[in-house]
């Protein structure tokens, strides 16, 4: 790959391929390469620990992660890892189509086909036939969504499971299935609609389709999940208004409203969403749920919230972009864990428990994870309320990070019907131009087009204004420069119009940055944000574990480096 010189700013690309590092060194070698589902940071030494999620769910994540990291980043390494990960996960199906937790030595629970783990499991088998048409994983993923649908109550307008846990010998009480005795429905039910809706998309397999239109109807029309005005429902029987559960349901509805058409959709999912923001910080961190978790933010929550925002920007509600991009800049990547100075790691495996916990260099191994439960400004969450400190590290997080930074690398450059679209401004390459980010150092992009473009348009942050906004175009030795108030600039409210582009021109935009303080709200806790354009470089108070925000080097000209962006001949599209 050729190298010029490129802005040392965020690189998604980079951030997925430390992420490939985590996912691999998560395996546990001496338990079949079953992977650790959480971590202690705060301990001493730190350790990694196995738990009930360690199948279905763990192994979806990471294949669904490792998948998407490679075709960013294109990393190599840990491909062993992954075929293991793939073998453990085909291995845990039975003949009934569905896949089961596993009998564990130490902890001994029963096995069952829990229903969250299904999500991750057709997850994992749609990227994997998606890469690379392999016959195998959708064999698999077709009788999975047959058992899928198999194992349904059907009712006249509604489909959706009786119990938490499915069993080889079917549901675990006939009476509460007439009794419609139902346990919470978007942790059961909603979050399945986003990958079986992409299984569909890919393969046109129609009970994949029917799942979602029915899974659909039972959450926006029967469940009470989501209240009038948009509100998480917050009874024990709905988990709290347990977050990831309640995003992740907004983003699969979000997409089936899009992927079918329907408008009323898109809007009732927008209701919920706004409301979900004032729950947020406007930096990306959110609740683990509305009461015993609420201190507990999951980077799964966020990349759900990413994922929904996305949707709906696609869909005309454009000022969402810039949310998304100031929850990417700001708690996605400060959730990555990139420096563990500080965390103490043994270098033998002396105090090992096999199928239980490991402290072997649980800090070398964990570089590129996501945080499992952060605090605003702090990636351990150590606080008196709520259940005080748990995990720091859970393996969730990391393939939900993992496919956050994908969703944002995806979307950052766009074609619809000619016309190109710059939403993000990161750094990132493309077949259509490269895309150059001084942010937040300078409020500076350089896109250098690599072949004809009928029509370009490019994002410009709600902060920039468009009075002082400069253009500069320049092809062949000739110049030309525009600024923000000309006339016919503007479209989709945010985006300017720099009309055709011609290859090899470059075009260098030019905005003041904004330089702004925001009292920030997360639970009854009160933090001061200091902004840069849209990147938060401090918060106080600072954290006291391992803090966030308090190393964020700005400069009044960006920092430059050796380097090229990926530019994949053929993208996964999620």
């Amino acid at each position: 790959m050729a190298t010029r010189q490129i802005p040392d700013t965020l690189m998604l690309e980079e951030r997925a391929a430390h992420a490939l590092n985590a996912m691999v060194g998560m395996a546990d070698e001496d338990f079949g390469h079953i992977p650790f589902f959480a971590a202690n940071l705060m301990a001493k030494p730190a350790f990694v620990t196995h738990g009930d999620w360690d199948y279905g769910s763990s192994h979806g994540r990471m294949i669904d992660g490792m998948i998407l990291a490679r075709h960013m980043s294109g990393a190599t390494f840990g491909r062993e890892v992954e075929e293991r990960y793939r073998a453990n996960l085909l291995s845990f199906f039975k003949e009934d189509g569905m896949s089961y937790r596993q009998l564990n030595p130490v902890y001994r629970w029963e096995t069952n086909a829990n229903l969250i783990d299904q999500r991750a499991v057709i997850l994992s088998l749609t990227t994997w036939y998606m890469e690379t048409g392999d016959e195998k994983a959708k064999e698999a993923a077709d009788r999975h969504v047959a058992a899928l649908k198999r194992i349904a109550v059907k009712e006249r307008d509604i489909w959706y499971y009786p119990a938490s846990e499915y069993k080889e010998s079917g549901w675990p009480s006939a009476n509460a299935v007439q009794l419609r005795l139902a346990p919470d429905p978007a942790s059961f039910c909603g979050r399945l609609i986003m990958p079986l809706l992409k299984y569909h998309e890919l393969t046109g397999n129609p009970d994949a389709f029917e799942l979602c239109q029915y899974f659909t109807a039972l959450i926006t029309e029967r469940s009470r999940v989501f209240l009038e005005d948009g509100s998480f429902n917050d009874a024990p029987a709905y988990r709290s208004g347990h977050f990831h559960t309640r995003l992740g349901t907004l983003d699969a509805i979000a997409r089936f409203g899009e992927f079918t058409g329907n408008a009323a959709l898109i809007a009732w999912v927008k209701k919920s969403y706004d409301w979900a923001l004032t729950k947020c910080t406007s930096f990306g961190w959110t609740p683990g749920d509305l009461h015993e978790q609420a201190y507990e933010h999951e980077t799964c929550s966020l990349v759900d919230l990413i994922a929904t925002g996305i949707t709906l920007a696609r869909n005309g509600y454009v000022e969402y972009w810039g949310t998304v991009e100031r929850f990417i800049r700001n708690h996605l990547a400060e959730s990555q864990l990139l420096d563990l100075n500080w965390v103490e790691q043994l270098d033998d495996k002396s105090r090992d428990i096999r199928a239980d916990r490991s402290y072997y260099k649980v800090a070398d191994r964990s570089r590129g994870a996501f945080a499992g439960y952060s605090a605003p400004n702090d990636f351990c969450c150590d606080v008196n309320e709520g259940r005080g400190h748990t995990n720091d590290l859970q393996l969730c997080c990391l393939g939900s990070g993992t496919r956050g930074l994908f969703m944002g690398w995806s979307n950052a450059i766009t074609e619809r019907d000619g016309m190109i679209c710059v939403n993000f401004l990161l750094n990132r390459g493309s077949k259509w131009l490269d895309v150059d980010s001084y942010l937040p150092h300078e409020g500076k992009v350089v896109l250098h087009v690599r072949r004809d473009l009928p029509r370009l348009a490019v994002r410009i942050p709600e902060w920039a204004g468009f009075t002082k906004i400069n253009v500069l175009r320049e092809l062949g030795g000739e110049t030309a420069e525009s600024n923000g108030k000309a006339p016919s600039s503007w479209i989709n409210k945010c985006f300017l119009l720099l009309g055709s582009a011609r290859e090899g021109e470059t075009i260098t935009i030019t905005f003041p940055l904004s330089y702004r303080t925001t009292q920030e709200n997360a639970v009854g806790q009160s933090f001061a944000a200091q902004w840069r354009g849209d990147d938060v470089v401090e918060i106080s108070p600072k954290g006291r574990q391992k803090p966030l925000y308090s190393g964020r080097a700005v400069y009044d000209r960006a920092p430059m480096r050796e380097g090229d962006y990926r530019r994949p001949d053929r993208e996964f599209v999620w």
